[in-house]
């Protein structure tokens, strides 16, 4: 039988206030969507001026990220590089900003960050994921 660590309410919260200081300290408003390996919603914060439709988007990249095993970003450059049909996937979204939160070489959730621009919305979200 295989053992594998699970985010609870304690991680849940060292992954959002990482990355709400990270999206503070450079002044970013986002939404930052944190779920379970199977991409089920654990927490979601829209921080002051993010627009309503990031917490959609923020979810839908962490989930991708989850189900994925690997960062929305390689979706998305698998779309650049020419794989137009992968936009058809299900369930998935080909947009940068989400990524695995990995622990002991196991994927236990995710973190999505939408409202800026591509690049900050992974960095915001990376500080969110090593958080733990």
């Amino acid at each position: 039988m295989q053992r594998k660590s699970v985010l609870g309410q304690t991680e849940v919260n060292q992954i959002l206030t990482a990355a709400i200081a990270e999206a503070q300290q450079s002044g970013w408003a986002v939404t930052i969507a944190v779920v379970d390996d199977g991409g089920h919603p654990l927490a979601l914060t829209r921080l002051d001026g993010c627009s309503p439709i990031g917490a959609y988007i923020a979810s839908e990249k962490a989930r991708t990220a989850a189900l994925g095993r690997r960062e929305s970003k390689c979706y998305e450059d698998m779309v650049n590089g020419g794989r137009t049909a992968f936009l058809s996937a299900p369930q998935l979204t080909s947009l940068e900003g989400g990524l695995p939160v990995i622990v002991d070489g196991q994927v236990v959730g995710a973190v999505g960050v939408s409202g800026v621009k591509a690049d900050q919305d992974a960095q915001v979200a990376k500080a969110g994921a090593v958080a733990i």
